[in-house]
C-alpha cells in the first residue's frame, strides 16, 4: 500500500508498505509490548504497535533495494582519471545485535577507469545498504565492494565515523565513543599517497 503525506508547507513523502507485514508485525509488537507489562488499550499505545510496525518497515527498506542497479542508474563513459570524493553522507542503520540505531557519516571516494557515476548515487548505495540490519564493519565493505564491482574503478575507499546507541544508552554507557572503519581497494590500498590525499580531503571531519 502507498500512503502520500501532505503537509502545509506543500512537502510530498511517498512510503511502502506491505499490508500483510505490516499488520502481523503490528500483532507481534502488540504482544511485546504486554510481554513488557504495558496496557496496550491505553490510549497512548493504541496505534503504537501499528506505527512500529510501519517504522521498521521503513528502516529497514534497503532490503528492497540493488545498490548496483543504482549505480548502473546513472553510469557514465568519461576519461576521467582523478579521485573523485563524496564526504559527510549521513547514514542511520540499526545494529543487528540489540536492533537499536547507530548514525553518523559515510566519507566514500573513487578513482574512475573508464567510467563514473551520478553523485547522489553513492549517496544512495549508502542508503540502500545502511538501511538493514547492520554491523559498521560489514557496512563498510559492502559499500566498498558495490563500487568496486559496479564501476570497476582504479581504486575504492570508504571510512565510516558511527556512533551507536547499543554503547551509549545500555552496555558500557560510553556517551562519546565514535567508531571509525575504513576499507580500501585498488590505488587507496597499495599507493600511501592516493590513501593519504584521501585522508587529508575529509581529515578535518574525523573525530
Amino acid at each position: 500500500m502507498e500512503f502520500t503525506l501532505n503537509g502545509n508547507n506543500g512537502y510530498s513523502r511517498v512510503e511502502n508498505y506491505d499490508d500483510e507485514t505490516t499488520q502481523k508485525l503490528s500483532e507481534h509488537y502488540k504482544e511485546t509490548l504486554s510481554l513488557l507489562g504495558e496496557d496496550v488499550t491505553r490510549e497512548g499505545l493504541e496505534k503504537t504497535p501499528l506505527r512500529v510496525a510501519k517504522a521498521m518497515q521503513f528502516l529497514t527498506q534497503g532490503y528492497n533495494m540493488k545498490p548496483d542497479e543504482i549505480i548502473r542508474s546513472a553510469m557514465f563513459r568519461e576519461d576521467y582519471q582523478q579521485m573523485v570524493v563524496v564526504k559527510d553522507i549521513e547514514l542511520y542503520s540499526m545494529c543487528e545485535h540489540h536492533l537499536l540505531p547507530f548514525f553518523g557519516k559515510a566519507h566514500v571516494a573513487y578513482i574512475p577507469r573508464h567510467h563514473i557515476t551520478g553523485l547522489s548515487k553513492i549517496a544512495r548505495v549508502v542508503e540502500a545498504f545502511a538501511r538493514r540490519l547492520q554491523v559498521q564493519e560489514r557496512l563498510t565493505t559492502q559499500i566498498k565492494e558495490c563500487i568496486q564491482n559496479t564501476l570497476n574503478p582504479l581504486g575504492v575507499a570508504v571510512v565510516i565515523e558511527a556512533q551507536h546507541m547499543c554503547m551509549q544508552m545500555r552496555g558500557v554507557q560510553k556517551q562519546h565513543s565514535v567508531t571509525t572503519t575504513s576499507d580500501f581497494t585498488g590505488a587507496f590500498l597499495k599507493n600511501l599517497a592516493t590513501r593519504e590525499e584521501f585522508f587529508n580531503i575529509i581529515g578535518s571531519k574525523l573525530h
